[in-house]
């Protein structure tokens, strides 16, 4: 699933290409698109026809076109999904979702969708924030953000500091490819219990965090295949600086131990066994005998 980069990436995009221009009309070709729409869709239709796109803003992993109603169009893009612009001759293709076109002629917007996880939904009022998603919190790229807010809340959380990571309610945009990335370079292990991090050490995990997110909407985000795409077709290809992520039993970029793989969730969790060793797991209590506090990192 595309995560922070990766949806920042498709934004940047349909700010050059979207913003200020007038939908003429939008056409649903697939229900399963706008199946988060309750009003169905003839009232999506209905919602963007004549409505001028102000802005590209985002959210996490939500990105939204905010028109000039007041209104918003929020989209996820799933596992599969691509907003594609693409001449009005172009090919429609298997997959298009929804299209819509502009009142000056120009390129099309295409929400082409291959496993139809994605989705579109029109947010009534949702213009500078749609409801729907304004639980998720910020991202190390809103300029809102707040560091020392957000190393509070991670050392409140009696979790491992992986899980905590993907926690949408605490930094919008993490996903499971740089969750893994920031802990290699922090050198934990994402099963350290978050809570035993001390202020120094998740200051800079928090650092890292956002430095190779930076790094990877640098490169236009994270490629394993054809399904995640910019706005023009084209792949990122972060996906050839990654350090754990997918490189299972190849060699530690740091100190060459073979890289593990791990389930975690319904996912996979990579790391260097050397660089982040696992934590220590309490043994069997004998009677009488309290269990050992996990000793603060740092």
């Amino acid at each position: 699933m595309p995560e922070l980069p990766e949806v920042e990436t498709v934004r940047l995009g349909l700010a050059r290409h979207v913003a200020g221009r007038q939908i003429q009309a939008a056409d649903v070709l697939h229900p399963r698109a706008v199946r988060r729409h309750v009003a169905g869709a003839a009232d999506f239709v209905a919602a963007v026809a004549g409505r001028t796109v102000t802005e590209v803003r985002r959210r996490g992993k939500y990105l939204w076109l905010a028109l000039d109603s007041g209104d918003a169009v929020l989209g996820h893009l799933g596992m599969s999904g691509q907003m594609l612009v693409q001449p009005p001759t172009a090919a429609a293709g298997p997959h298009l979702r929804v299209r819509f076109t502009f009142a000056d002629g120009g390129p099309d917007l295409r929400f082409v969708d291959q496993r139809t996880f994605g989705g579109m939904l029109v947010s009534r009022g949702g213009a500078e924030l749609p409801r729907e998603i304004a639980h998720i919190a910020r991202d190390p790229f809103d300029p809102l953000f707040d560091p020392d807010e957000v190393v509070a809340a991670l050392r409140r959380r009696r979790t491992g500091v992986k899980r905590a990571l993907l926690d949408q309610t605490l930094i919008g945009g993490v996903g499971n490819i740089y969750a893994d990335e920031s802990l290699w370079r922090a050198r934990l292990h994402g099963d350290r219990l978050a809570a035993s991090l001390s202020r120094p050490v998740a200051h800079r995990l928090l650092g890292h965090v956002t430095e190779v997110m930076t790094e990877a909407l640098a490169q236009g985000g994270t490629s394993f295949d054809a399904l995640y795409v910019n706005v023009n077709g084209e792949s990122g290809y972060f996906d050839r600086a990654l350090a754990v992520y997918g490189r299972e039993g190849q060699p530690c970029r740091r100190c060459g131990t073979a890289v593990r793989r791990e389930p975690f969730l319904n996912r996979s969790s990579y790391f260097c066994p050397r660089c982040q060793p696992p934590p220590r797991r309490p043994g069997p209590r004998l009677p009488g005998q309290s269990r050992p506090r996990q000793r603060a990192a740092g």
